[in-house]
């Protein structure tokens, strides 16, 4: 189950914003076989006078408009899942949510199961894994 954390500028219209994770969505689900009933994307607000990033790194013109993707999950996938990953989400943001693909960082944190809790408090090792449905303690 992925945890995903969305910037974007302030300003951003909740269409847009819906059109972001709705895009980061389906290159999950596309990518990595993650169960489409797994959605779980904080979007915050980034003020532009507090967000200050290289506007060339790496050879990249990002302009002002620049969406911070941070993935959260457990560790097993492979290079070239996280590689297809990153190209579905620049190509379903670009389709989908106009969002220029110069203007994605997407970043990923992985860990085991031990490292969540995803209900009752209890440790994730410890919950039945049910795709859409409650899970026992």
């Amino acid at each position: 189950m992925p945890f995903v954390r969305t910037a974007v500028i302030k300003g951003t219209s909740q269409q847009q914003r819906q059109r972001i994770v709705d895009g980061i969505h389906q290159a999950l689900v596309d990518s990595i076989g993650m169960p489409a009933d797994e959605l779980f994307n904080l979007v915050a607000d980034y003020d532009p006078e507090h967000f200050f990033y290289s506007r060339t790194f790496n050879g990249v013109a990002r302009s002002d408009h620049l969406v911070v993707i941070e993935i959260t999950m457990r560790r097993g996938r492979s290079d070239a899942m996280k590689r297809d990953l990153y190209k579905k989400i620049a190509d379903n943001l670009s389709t989908q949510a106009q969002v220029r693909p110069q203007d994605l960082f997407i970043f990923m944190h992985e860990n085991d199961y031990s490292d969540w809790s995803v209900g009752f408090g209890a440790f994730a090792m410890a919950l039945v894994q049910q795709t859409g449905g409650a899970s026992a303690v």
